[in-house]
């Protein structure tokens, strides 16, 4: 039985063994350089190298995607071509190399101890990311890492530390792998909360919050706002699943409901991404979450913005809550606009876009960088004739490069630094490993953390020490913020709300509109509601429900088949209530709805009509006026009174002009103005054809021997008897509206569906006597027109008022009845009419002859002709 112990550790030894040999055929060369040789048939990864004391493993999803080749298995593998290069990633791993570039410049943290670089691209596929995983845990020899097993011909070395990857899906992948060497994995971006879980990935850590805080705090800005139908699109990935489903699950526990819950495929087939813009549509929701990065989010809005899906309130995931590639193309904007997400906090880090913009293809670090040939062809779209192994190089149709191109010269998000908040995670990783360095070279003997109080071997470092280390890390950075780890190996979640603001210039802008912050106790989110510009650039929180809030007297009823969001008003009891008289029962019976309110409306075709027939005789009456006053001095004009008839002219126009005051939603002030300016206006215009009437008769009395008649009408005379007819009218108004004004009145038959806005008269008999005033005057004036109809002139004008006067009379008289049996909203535009047709019927009567001799006939226009004294019998 002593033996059994023993055996088992042989055992699991050989298995060991054998298990390596099978990820690794290592092969031994006679020569010095002892080298390790990935799976056979496998092509070695493109790496960017750097030599140190302490190498640092990189990973960076520099392509968005790998072209996978037809495999016969007749012939050798080709090396992987990945594509659609990335400059903001490529801008997070010139971060990583800053960052290192710093320490080792700055040499506080390791004074004579350099940190090198060993960093490849995953193209944003687990299986190449697992690829570059294993090269790094076992390449070619690296100078500074020992703890290189030899024995019978195999090798075997590893990174102390990787920064990466990026995405969750590929982090998994990686750490899986690394976790069965405890190597310490700390990534940038990859924020999916199933990481967490340390008896699956033990040796995981990152500098970005779980997504598990970012659905926290989404959850927290939909109850702030009351959204209780919204709906989830998500991404096909560990991160797009994972962070929907929790979110679903959250909002469900709050009360709200998920209108639509949908995965955009990898594939992104159009198929598939228009079935779930049209869910959407059909769904109701306004408020709509994307949880995917930004490629898979700019697929849908791709789609949106072909089948016309407007006025979707857009809540983005952190993967793509700053992204460029959807804020920078215009076509984007007014669908995008307003959208709202969180994004991690971000800093300047000074000196950055100075090493950012450093790099030239032909500096003699630029020709050991693989990774520099891809990025200077698709910045500039020109090509260097160059080629790199498992890298892109379609140059077809690109001119070659001059050498001259300038990255400064190019406004790229690779050069943006105003948004630096992925690349400031990359920079607290690397700084986070290099305190965790630190420490564990500064452990002092006897007070180690490991077993005997034992330190670690700062020549001979062990990756599953350096975790330790890592885990424990905490400090401030020289940003003030507090690094460090949770016990699930994440970091304090702290975000920015951040909204999607369409800048004058036509610029896409990130306005920071509210913070998260996980450690803030109870209230953890805060938000500037003022600052907010909702999507359709409105100011007002849209509504997003599924069902109203039931009003007094009735209760929620469940919908069969739908959600509890979802639901149905019902009274309490089955009992009939008479709707008020100005409601109307709904079509089941269950409600009293508002009934439809009627007037002359300035919108409604009849009141058009109107409005038009009005503005038109008041420009024919400004003619006419323009035409009295360039023929001022013309006989006709002088002949005819020419003070009386611009002053009729201008009573003419307001007559038209108050026919306006009947067309609207009739108010207390327009009522009362309506019948007073109609009275006064229509009496002063009588009173000037009463005067002019007068005035003519009296002329040709005066031409008889011994009667001095002229004297009692001279032009004071005239003014004052038309102020003293006008005056009576005024008096009658002023009474009317101080005992009994004209108000609003609403007109609500209960056999109707309808409300009749009209303006009551208020007293009856005042608005009685403003007519019968007008009428007395009208009539007054008839009887003197037709009394001088045969007086001897060959102009007089007499004639031309008894027919204007007939007209005005018998549109009067047809009136009342027409006004009294019109009904609703009809017997305003009767009593317009009648405003109109009067006001037409004098001004054309009276001066269309005039203007018809002044312009057509100017050989009768002559003081001669007139003077000339024709007696007739005709009328």
């Amino acid at each position: 039985m002593s033996f059994l112990p023993v055996l088992i550790c042989l055992t699991v030894l050989v298995f060991l063994g054998l298990l390596l040999c099978g990820i690794f055929s290592c092969n031994s060369h006679q020569d010095q350089s002892q080298q390790c040789k990935i799976i056979p048939g496998s092509m070695p990864l493109p790496v960017l190298k750097r030599k140190g004391d302490i190498i640092l493993g990189g990973l960076f999803s520099l392509h968005d995607m790998v072209v996978e080749p037809s495999l016969s298995f007749t012939s050798k593998p080709p090396p992987t071509k990945c594509t659609r290069f990335n400059f903001r990633t490529f801008r997070w791993m010139q971060t990583m190399i800053f960052a290192i570039e710093e320490i080792n410049r700055d040499g506080r943290l390791f004074p004579n101890i350099t940190l090198g670089y060993k960093i490849y691209d995953s193209c944003s596929t687990p299986h190449q990311a697992l690829k570059a995983a294993m090269e790094l845990m076992g390449t070619e020899k690296a100078s500074g890492v020992e703890g290189v097993t030899q024995s019978k011909g195999t090798c075997h070395e590893t990174v102390p530390a990787v920064i990466g990857d990026g995405g969750s899906t590929q982090s998994l992948v990686v750490a899986r792998f690394l976790g069965v060497f405890h190597v310490p994995q700390v990534s940038y971006f990859s924020s999916c909360a199933c990481l967490s879980d340390k008896k699956e990935f033990p040796a995981f850590l990152r500098t970005m919050p779980s997504d598990f805080f970012q659905v926290d705090a989404l959850v927290q800005l939909v109850k702030h706002f009351g959204w209780t139908w919204v709906g989830v699109i998500a991404g096909d990935d560990a991160y797009g699943r994972s962070g929907a489903n929790i979110f679903a699950d959250k909002v469900r526990k709050l009360g709200a409901c998920v209108a639509v819950h949908e995965i955009i495929p990898k594939n992104r087939a159009q198929i598939a991404i228009s079935s779930i813009v049209s869910k959407i549509r059909l769904s109701g929701a306004r408020v709509i979450l994307v949880f995917a990065v930004e490629q898979d989010a700019a697929a849908l809005f791709d789609e949106a913005l072909r089948e016309g899906l407007t006025g979707i309130q857009w809540l983005a995931s952190e993967a793509w809550s700053t992204a460029a590639v959807l804020s920078i193309p215009k076509n984007y904007h007014h669908i995008l606009q307003g959208s709202m997400g969180f994004a991690i906090r971000q800093a300047h880090i000074p000196g950055l876009q100075d090493f950012l913009l450093r790099l030239h293809p032909m500096t003699p670090d630029a020709l050991e960088d693989p990774f520099m040939i891809p990025f200077w062809e698709e910045m500039f779209q020109c090509s260097l004739g160059l080629q790199t192994e498992g890298q892109e190089h379609n140059v077809e149709g690109k001119p070659p490069c001059s050498g001259a191109e300038e990255l400064g010269n190019v406004t790229n998000i690779y050069s943006d630094v105003s948004q630096l908040r992925i690349s400031y995670n990359v920079y607290k990783a690397v700084y986070a490993i290099a305190h965790a360095l630190k420490a564990m070279r500064s452990c002092v003997k006897e007070k180690g953390p490991f077993p005997l109080h034992a330190c670690p071997d700062a020549d001979n470092i062990q990756p599953w020490q350096l975790l330790h280390y890592i885990k424990q890390v905490g400090y401030l950075n020289s940003f003030g913020d507090e690094i460090k780890f949770d016990q699930n190996g994440d970091p304090a979640a702290m975000y920015d709300l951040v909204n999607w603001q369409l800048s004058p210039n036509g610029k896409m802008e990130f306005a920071t509109i509210g913070k998260f912050d996980e450690t803030a106790g109870r209230q953890k989110l805060h938000i500037q509601e003022h600052n907010i510009v909702w999507n359709g650039n409105q100011t007002k929180v849209p509504l997003s429900v599924c069902s109203s809030i039931c009003p007094s007297g009735t209760r929620k009823a469940i919908r069969p088949n739908f959600p509890i969001c979802c639901h149905d008003c019902v009274v309490y009891a089955i009992e009939c209530v008479r709707c008020l008289p100005e409601f109307w029962s709904s079509a089941d019976r269950t409600a009293c709805i508002p009934k439809e309110v009627e007037f002359l409306s300035f919108s409604d075709t009849m009141g058009i009509t109107l409005m038009a027939i009005s503005l038109i005789g008041s420009f024919c009456t400004c003619v006419v006026v323009f035409i009295f006053s360039c023929h001022r001095n013309t006989p006709i004009v002088r002949a005819n009174n020419s003070e009386l008839s611009f002053l009729l002219l201008f009573s003419l126009t307001l007559c038209f002009l108050c026919s306006l005051t009947f067309i609207g939603r009739p108010s207390q002030w327009s009522c009362m103005l309506r019948h007073t300016a109609f009275g006064i206006t229509f009496v002063l215009c009588v009173s000037c054809i009463l005067e002019k009437t007068i005035v003519v008769l009296m002329a040709f009395k005066a031409t008889l021997p011994g009667i001095n008649v002229m004297k009692w009408f001279g032009p004071k005379q005239q003014k004052a008897i038309i102020i003293c007819c006008t005056l009576v009218q005024v008096i009658i108004c002023t009474v009317w509206l101080l005992v009994a004004p004209p108000s609003p009145h609403q007109f609500m038959p209960r056999e109707s569906a309808i409300v009749i806005l009209l303006c009551d008269e208020g007293s009856p008999v005042a608005f009685a006597l403003v007519l019968g005033y007008i009428g007395l005057l009208a009539c007054l004036c008839l009887v003197l027109a037709f009394l001088a109809r045969k007086l001897p002139d060959n102009f007089n004008e007499a004639r031309l008022i008894t027919f204007s006067m007939l007209i005005f009379c018998a549109v009067w008289v047809a009136f009342v009845p027409a006004y009294i049996s019109s009904p609703g909203k009809y017997s305003t535009v009767t009593e317009v009419f009648a405003i109109l047709a009067s006001s037409y019927g004098l001004l054309g009567c009276i001066f269309a002859p005039k203007c018809y001799i002044i312009l057509l006939r100017p050989e009768k226009n002559t003081r001669k002709h007139l003077m000339s004294k024709v007696a007739t019998d005709k009328f």
